[in-house]
């Protein structure tokens, strides 16, 4: 069993980690600010709240419990809000990230497993994408999530860290039994938004751009069951934990399904399994938006016997579900 600290282990991506944590026999202590997390997603292990960018609260959360190793998930993650506020993103996402691995670093801790993105790719003319492929980030999101890569690849070289880091395509769906599910305020993700307008609670769903080169014209995106994406986390902290001996290794690897569903596909898909009339109205494109987005995943495959099991219709019937269950409540 291994104690691990989840940083942003309130938020959607997070909670599913701690869950999975929880099943396998792991120990999850979230650490969480409530910033953007839900208090009710917190019931698979301890909550320390705190704040990355206070030392002092991260110093208590390892002196707290006995961490072995750390899962770090927190970060702003607003696209559009990453080019309206760059400080707020540069000062969450880096500085603390640099103070969650300086107070790893001063408690002995040199096991880490960090959400990246595959917004660090940029804008790819690729067919799919693999983790060689440049990395030219065009919003700050992606910039400060790079940022972040160097940073963890040079406590590896200096101190000896070792490093899991994942580059996370479009995350999507809930867990089974829909105990715990996406939900965002503002909500900016595809899949719940159709789901939403399914639901009544959006009179539309905005297509952002028809005239792509696309067999569509609209964008297409590598969508990965969370329950999928998380697996590979627990792989990732298995290889990490049983290799004691080969401290100052990282690892980068792309998670998705290696195949891509256009917008227009999203909304068809999630009519034929939700049975709701969804209504779609054009909208002009959004600057910086890539025509297709799909992820070489061989590496995650090849190297931790990684493989996804969900389908984008399994995505939509389980996020479907949680959104009828009523999502948290404050």
């Amino acid at each position: 069993m291994a104690v691990v600290l989840v940083t942003g282990g309130a938020g959607y991506i997070g909670a599913h980690a701690c869950r999975q944590l929880a099943e396998a026999g792991h120990r999850p202590v979230v650490f969480d600010d409530f910033s953007t997390g839900w208090r009710d997603s917190v019931r698979f292990g301890p909550l320390i709240e705190g704040d990355l960018l206070n030392s002092a609260d991260l110093d208590r959360a390892f002196a707290t419990e006995p961490i072995d190793a750390v899962m770090h998930f927190a970060a702003r993650s607003l696209v559009g809000q990453s080019m309206t506020n760059p400080e707020l993103y540069w000062s969450t996402n880096v500085c603390g990230s640099l103070n969650l691995l300086e107070a790893m670093r001063r408690a002995g801790i040199a096991r880490i497993v960090f959400s990246s993105t595959a917004a660090t790719y940029g804008e790819p003319d690729l067919d799919l994408i693999p983790e060689a492929a440049p990395q030219r980030p065009t919003n700050t999101y992606g910039s400060t999530k790079l940022a972040i890569e160097t940073m963890i690849g040079d406590f590896v070289r200096a101190h000896g860290f070792r490093a899991m880091i994942f580059r996370y395509f479009n995350v999507a769906g809930a867990a089974p039994g829909a105990e715990i599910g996406e939900q965002h305020q503002p909500e900016t993700h595809l899949v719940p938004l159709v789901i939403e307008a399914a639901m009544g609670k959006r009179e539309a769903i905005t297509i952002f751009g028809q005239d792509y080169p696309t067999p569509d014209g609209t964008c297409i995106r590598d969508y990965v069951h969370v329950e999928d994406l998380i697996a590979a986390h627990l792989l990732g902290l298995g290889r990490l934990m049983g290799q004691a001996d080969r401290l100052g290794e990282t690892s980068a690897m792309n998670l998705g399904i290696g195949s891509g569903y256009s917008v227009a596909e999203v909304i068809a898909r999630t009519r034929a399994v939700t049975g709701a009339v969804i209504a779609a109205k054009p909208g002009p494109r959004r600057s910086g938006d890539p025509a297709r987005l799909v992820c070489d995943a061989s590496r995650a495959q090849a190297i931790l016997g990684w493989q996804p099991v969900h389908d984008l219709d399994a995505m939509i019937r389980d996020a479907w579900n949680w959104h009828r269950r009523g999502g948290f409540v404050e």
